[in-house]
């Protein structure tokens, strides 16, 4: 034990705590003992396959530090209270560590991951092996690579001396020998040897380290925390409850890890949590399943329920920690289940919303997750019904900042009142769409919006609003023809031209005096403008360039985008206040019309096709590139046909779906040009048409004219077909793809798959579904 008047952190804790013993003890840990520890499970060093936030030369630093004597920081564990053998939620896992890190896992990381030769996990989440050289003769640690590797003068893997240190060392000293064609003094040969038993010896570098025990509050774990980085890192109640998780379910926090890591992965295969809206973090998905599982928002409460903490009589049970634990395990899953993710996601579509440009709100995002988890799991609303509802629940949330400052108070609340007063589905959706309707009242729109219009903000909550209100209501650019949705398109890179432009030029502003950025720039200035070819405004006024600008436009088509992008009568004639102001009602007017657009009760089958192509493929939504054309073939195939066929079939016997032919997996309109190569004299969508619908009704049990409805659209320059398949009031079978007397297949959609079930499993799926 350190006495405390030794070391100054000692010190600063005595001044927070007494008795200091109480809440914490000082040893020291060599290197190989931390290493053996971590190796046996007693210190909890989280999985090595967690992104790993230090750089290789990070790491050389902190052996170059090691070998030289410098000081590397203090290691802050915080005992777990679990008595030895205690197993993990999942007995798969392991035992339930006894020391907790708090502070010091990247250098634990990179000292145990080097020692032993682990590979690391990237930011970028791809597999890494840190590989530190070190050279005797100017005793220099590196980050191994080619170069050092074919350079005699460095060990290029410092781990060697560790495992085999003699022939390591042999080795190396005959390698020397050979590179300077020269033999080694024995003077030389001792003092290398020398600088290569100090790295080797690096196993027995003491460390400080202080054990919190667990007697200590999350507060107080905290505050020591504070106390003793240099950084002044503050944590937060995501990373207890992150590190609880380590310790007593260490499975559930690899899959909050897992789903994450899903959304940034580019090129994966299979179904992932990527989406055009959000780039969830595992604190984020934490969030979501406590307010699912305890109805909660405060993470510090929930942080104390899981430790099997009684809030009434304030006393810790293990028993009481498992089922709480139980809890959350049931929530996370509905959470993380893919289907639920993505079908929540097309409310954020649904209420105008289109990338991650538009979000100014992550919390809006979480949290409104939480509201449609409750009214699809716990008030079983059908997701029609949840997604009008939940769009306009996200647009008002995110519009108002409802859940900018003090969200988790705010959360908390709405989590209070939805159990109080909703204890079924109407009562759920009646209770969102009151708070909704008390929150947009006239004077909102009136009073309340313009103001908050008054600002310069590049991404400002009613400016997203604004833009979700102009795809809501297919506004067109200013003076062009493309479509205010297609530049929030995340697939289409618009061109330059149709970026946000000054109505009033700043040239001509700079010539009245107005220079102030937050004036010249003010929302209200701005707006999406196609500029015709070879016109140039440069420093005129509007009322110079206006007239030269719009005799293109018919007058429906100028009176129509004069209205979406709130012009005010004249507008190229008022002084520069007076246009900013009246266009701030305009803008206001706009956005209660784009609202009100979302209660037009548009079907999720019949969603505009480019929703579709955002939300990404579902439970009720699958992508095909071709319906009968191998791309990889180049020839027709018949089965590709049967893939068609089964995907029908598997929507007929589950929830109905959408079908978008012509677009792959990733949401890329291909076309159906392949498709219409295969058809003979009829390549057409006419041809295309008859040749589905024969194949659908000479392989499927039932005739599909009153289930099926095939149309055609044109997306970004292609054709596609939009196949809307209804819920099958009977079982619907296909012919299997080789013919003959093979039997009847049975195809159901599952998540964002189409199975196929046979015997009991098929008879139990017909009786619980139609009865």
């Amino acid at each position: 034990m350190v006495n405390s008047s030794s070391s100054p952190i000692l010190s600063q804790l005595a001044s927070i705590f007494h008795p200091m013993s109480d809440l914490h003890r000082t040893t020291r840990y060599t290197l190989a003992y931390l290493v053996e520890d971590i190796r046996h499970g007693r210190i909890g060093l989280p999985d090595i396959q967690r992104p790993f936030v230090w750089g290789a030369a990070k790491v050389r630093d902190l052996f170059d530090s090691m070998y030289r004597g410098y000081p590397v920081g203090t290691l802050l564990f915080w005992e777990t209270g679990a008595e030895a053998g205690i197993r993990q939620i999942d007995d798969d896992i392991g035992d339930v560590p006894q020391l907790a890190i708090v502070d010091g896992q990247q250098r634990l990381t990179s000292l145990y991951a080097v020692l032993t030769g682990r590979e690391v996990m990237t930011k970028s989440y791809r597999r890494q092996r840190i590989t530190i050289a070190f050279s005797p003769q100017d005793e220099r640690f590196e980050v191994s690579n080619p170069a050092i590797r074919n350079n005699a003068e460095f060990i290029p893997d410092i781990a060697a001396l560790w495992a085999s240190y003699r022939s390591t060392v042999r080795q190396f000293l005959a390698r020397l020998s050979e590179s300077r064609a020269v033999e080694l003094t024995e003077e030389e040969r001792d003092e290398l040897d020398a600088r290569l038993d100090r790295v080797r010896d690096l196993r027995n570098f003491s460390f400080q380290v202080i054990e919190i025990t667990d007697r200590a509050a999350e507060e107080q774990v905290a505050e020591i925390f504070v106390r003793t980085n240099s950084k002044g890192v503050t944590l937060n109640q995501g990373d207890f409850i992150l590190t609880l998780m380590s310790v007593y379910w260490d499975k559930g926090r690899h899959q909050l890890e897992a789903f994450c890591r899903s959304a940034v992965e580019v090129g994966g295969s299979g179904p992932s949590a990527r989406n055009h809206f959000i780039q969830p973090s595992p604190t984020h998905m934490l969030r979501a399943a406590v307010g699912l599982a305890f109805r909660r928002g405060r993470l510090s409460t929930v942080y104390n329920i899981l430790r099997g903490k009684d809030l009434d009589t304030g006393h810790f049970s293990a028993e009481r920690r498992m089922q709480q634990f139980d809890v959350l395990k049931r929530a996370q899953d509905d959470v993380l289940d893919l289907t639920n993710w993505h079908e929540y996601l097309k409310c954020l579509t649904r209420a105008g919303f289109r990338s991650s440009r538009m979000i100014s709100s992550q919390n809006a995002i979480i949290y409104t997750y939480i509201l449609w988890l409750i009214g699809r799991i716990d008030m079983g609303l059908d997701l029609s019904s949840l997604q009008r509802l939940i769009a306009r629940w996200f647009f008002m949330s995110h519009t108002t900042g409802r859940y900018t400052n003090s969200p988790e108070t705010q959360i908390e609340r709405d989590l209070a009142r939805i159990s109080s007063a909703a204890s079924d589905g109407q009562q759920f959706c009646d209770l969102l769409d009151s708070i909704v309707d008390a929150e947009f009242t006239n004077d909102y729109w009136q009073i309340t919006l313009p103001n908050h219009l008054d600002g310069s903000s590049a991404k400002s909550p009613q400016l997203c609003a604004y833009w979700a209100a102009l795809i809501l209501l297919d506004a067109e650019s200013l003076l062009g023809r493309q479509r205010v949705q297609s530049l929030f398109d995340p697939v289409i890179t618009s061109p330059r031209s149709l970026e946000r432009h000054h109505l009033f030029p700043k040239a001509y502003l700079a010539t009245l005096g107005i220079t102030d950025r937050k004036r010249v720039n003010a929302i209200a200035n701005m707006a999406f403008v196609d500029w015709p070819d070879n016109l140039s405004i440069g420093s005129d006024p509007p009322e110079d360039y206006w007239p030269r600008m719009v005799p293109h436009l018919s007058p429906l088509r100028l009176k129509s985008q004069t209205y979406h992008h709130a012009l005010p009568v004249g507008w190229e004639q008022l002084d520069y206040p007076e246009f900013i102001e009246k266009r701030r009602l305009l803008i206001a007017r706009v956005i209660k019309d784009g609202f009100q657009s979302i209660d037009d009760g548009i079907d999720t089958n019949k969603q505009d096709v480019l929703d579709l192509l955002t939300a990404g493929e579902s439970q009720t939504l699958e992508f095909k590139s071709t319906a009968r054309y191998s791309l990889k073939g180049q020839r027709a195939d018949k089965a590709m046909e049967h893939v068609i066929v089964k995907t029908v079939c598997g929507f007929l016997n589950a929830d109905g779906g959408t079908l978008l032919i012509g677009v792959d997996d990733e949401g890329k309109v291909l076309g159906l040009e392949a498709d219409f190569s295969t058809l003979g004299r009829k390549r057409d969508n006419d041809g295309f048409e008859l040749f589905l619908r024969q194949r659908l009704d000479s392989d499927l049990s039932i005739a599909t004219a009153r289930v099926v409805t095939i149309r055609f659209e044109t997306i970004r320059g292609h054709e596609i077909c939009m196949v809307s398949v209804s819920s099958s009031g009977k079982p619907v079978f296909s012919k299997p793809m080789q013919g003959g007397n093979q039997p009847s297949e049975f195809w159901v959609r599952t998540g964002n798959a189409t199975n196929q079930m046979h015997g009991y499993a098929q008879l139990e799926y017909i009786k619980e579904h139609w009865g």
